[in-house]
């Protein structure tokens, strides 16, 4: 591209991102957009860093990079942030109800609302991928081979069922301190790890360990936590206990499932998990003003709206992207990085250089499916990125229209 092509090029961006800050209401919170957009892109990338599909023969098998290296367990603590969306969520839920109420919303009016907006993006996904199901099986694929793509395909669906229990149940999560799941996820551990309880006992985790972040949320809406005395608590607290859990405990370092590994953190949430989460919430927390100065750049600001407009779909899609680049890869062999086993740091760089690809293919299915998170994208919608909602204050909700 030439020198006038990149000027053209920086121009357009800049004024559609001026665009977009001029139509974002003054008073609106873009710290709360920031940590979501941070958290979405931090699954989306963890994915495509751990999850190997290695090709033996005409089977795919996934693999991770934690089982050959598990050194690199660290990887996990940045890009495992489940926790601060829950703690978002929760926020945003509990504001969205309270504001209804203040209008005279009803309980059940306003649930709708937000499942559909949660939920109308899935059917594309189940669509797609019964449809790829059965035309692999009809042509002879290894039924190892699909269920491995299929279990990967629809892994983020455990999410949105948690997710909207939890909203489902914002009325009764209200005013409930974090300390009171948090505790259950103490016992259910005890039990299972300690007392040697049934293992089943761990998916009682499922809610209460995404119920602490979730109500840590609606701590957030109250004005429990406006103080920074509040994140260096959960910081401190949360990683002070999560490396005694790991050192002492037995709990594994990494805050992802592995394959072949007897304990999981992630499937069903352990207490390691969770109070890693209240870390990262702490942190979250303490980063709120800075993530506002740094959203207040246009551009900045244009991307993290995108991320924002697009939440569902890049969720609900990288998966798909994954494994649309793998098997398109196929037809060229075995390709390093991407079919090859996850056993070395070469491994690791090239794969590295596989995430534009991913990104790219990832982009293909937001342009095809991005409407049905829109509600169709008919003209006339306004954006939900833009509409109002400001710093939590005591006692002020302020209705936020996100999923």
């Amino acid at each position: 591209m030439t020198d006038i092509g990149v000027r053209v090029v920086r121009q357009g961006v800049l004024r559609r991102a001026d665009r977009i800050g001029a139509a974002t209401p003054p008073g609106r919170d873009r710290a709360v957009d920031a940590l979501r957009a941070v958290a979405v892109l931090g699954v989306v990338l963890g994915h495509w860093l751990v999850t190997a599909l290695v090709s033996d023969g005409r089977t795919l098998r996934t693999a991770s990079p934690l089982q050959h290296m598990p050194w690199l367990a660290p990887i996990s603590w940045l890009l495992q942030t489940l926790a601060v969306f829950f703690l978002v969520g929760g926020h945003l839920a509990t504001r969205g109800y309270a504001s209804a109420r203040a209008r005279g919303v009803p309980y059940h009016q306003w649930l709708t609302g937000r499942l559909a907006r949660l939920f109308k993006p899935v059917a594309a996904v189940l669509t797609l991928w019964t449809v790829a199901a059965l035309a692999l099986l009809l042509s002879g694929a290894e039924f190892g081979t699909v269920r491995t793509l299929v279990k990967l395909a629809l892994s983020p669906l455990w999410f949105l069922l948690v997710f909207a229990g939890l909203t489902a149940a914002t009325p009764l999560l209200t005013r409930l301190s974090p300390l009171w799941p948090l505790a259950v996820v103490l016992h259910v551990d005890l039990l299972r790890f300690g007392l040697g309880g049934p293992s089943w006992l761990g998916w009682v985790n499922v809610a209460a360990g995404w119920m602490v972040p979730f109500t840590l949320g609606a701590a957030w809406t109250r004005g429990e936590l406006e103080r920074r005395r509040a994140g260096w608590v959960l910081l401190g607290a949360g990683a002070a206990a999560t490396a005694a859990l790991v050192a002492a405990a037995g709990y594994p370092a990494s805050m992802v499932g592995v394959p072949g590994g007897g304990i999981s953190n992630l499937d069903p949430p352990s207490l390691a998990v969770v109070t890693f989460g209240l870390a990262q919430c702490g942190l979250a927390l303490l980063l709120r003003e800075r993530l506002r100065q740094v959203a207040r750049r246009p551009v900045v600001w244009a991307a993290v709206a995108l991320v924002n407009l697009s939440a569902m779909t890049v969720f609900l899609w990288h998966q798909t992207a994954l494994m649309a680049t793998t098997a398109s890869g196929l037809l060229a062999g075995r390709l390093p990085g991407l079919h090859t086993p996850p056993d070395g740091l070469g491994w690791v760089g090239v794969r590295l250089l596989w995430l534009p690809v991913f990104a790219l293919a990832l982009a293909v299915c937001w342009a095809a499916f991005r409407s049905f998170e829109r509600g169709g994208g008919g003209r006339g919608r306004g954006s939900r990125v833009v509409r109002s909602h400001s710093p939590s204050d005591r006692g002020t909700a302020v209705e936020a229209r996100h999923v």
